[in-house]
This record gives structure tokens, sequence and C-alpha cells, in this order.
């Protein structure tokens, strides 16, 4: 059973109503347990950093809304939480491929080194996206040229020369 992970995501919902709560604090944490759970490429983590908390000038001039609003966040979070809880309850928790996310790592890394946030967060939010694989392909080719004639060759040979660097050390 997984007692250990269902008690931490249930102090994650009790962190909803602490007095100082501080919604990206909250997302960060949430996110790095989600990641050890469940994996990095969960659809959970990308739910979880999709809640964002509004800070346009209507918001902030609506005294009202502006509560209502981070706890529609609040409420957003919670039951995201509640389905991981019982998805633990039900199935367990669910096997990692170790090999499969150190190559998404090493991928990431190499994204990391030669673009910029943005970028980079563009880039990731195409690789986890549902679109088919054909579109994704696409989508990926086209942003990769968009930020320079050389960016693709550059990330492709910083995870070629990772992966030997790599496979050295194994030896």
């Amino acid at each position: 059973m997984a007692k250990k992970e269902i008690a931490l995501l249930k102090k994650q919902i009790d962190k909803l109503e602490a007095k100082e709560f501080d919604l990206e604090a909250w997302k960060k944490y949430t996110i790095i347990l989600l990641a050890r759970i469940f994996g990095d490429k969960t659809e959970k983590i990308r739910q979880i950093e999709r809640i964002e908390y509004d800070f346009s000038s209507w918001s902030l001039r609506d005294t009202t809304g502006a509560s209502a609003y981070l706890e529609s966040c609040k409420k957003l979070g919670q039951k995201i939480l509640e389905a991981s809880i019982d998805e633990l309850e039900n199935f367990g928790v669910p096997e990692h491929n170790d090999e499969e996310n150190a190559f998404y790592q090493l991928i990431i890394s190499s994204l990391e080194d030669e673009l910029k946030g943005l970028q980079v967060k563009e880039i990731k939010s195409l690789l986890t996206s549902t679109e088919k694989r054909e579109k994704i392909l696409e989508d990926i080719q086209e942003r990769l040229l968009s930020y320079g004639p050389d960016v693709a060759a550059t990330v492709l040979a910083g995870i070629l020369t990772d992966q030997i660097f790599i496979r050295e050390l194994g030896k």
C-alpha cells in the first residue's frame, strides 16, 4: 500500500488552508511530490502547473473576486490531489521506467543548456502534449527552427555527447 505517499499528499491538501498560503510555493512542492510518486511526465503535474492566480488589474481591484479566485485555485489543487490519492489507494504506486526518465532528463538538460527559459518551457509543453505524435514532431521542429538555424543541431550534439559520456562512465 502507498501509505507514505498518501500521507504526503494529504499534508499538501492541509497546507491549502494555511493562514500564510503561498500558491506558487505550494505548487512547486506539490510538483516535486507528484514527480517522485507518479513520474515526471504525469498529467497531474501539468494540471498543477496550469493553476494560475489572476494578477490582472480587474481581479486586484475587486476584493471579493480576488479571494474567490484564490479559493478556486485551492479547490482545483485539492481535487487533483484527491484524485491522486484515489489512484494510489486503488492501484498502488506506479512503477517508473528509470532508463526512459534518465533519457528524458538528458534531453531537457541539453535543451536548458542551449535555450532560454521560456523556450525550454515551450518545448516541454510540446513534449508532454496529448496531440498525435506527428503533430508534436511538426510543432517541435517548427519551434526549434524559430529559435535559430543552428539550435536543433547544437541541442542534438549535446544529447549525443552526453549520452557517450554517460556510456563511458558505465564502463
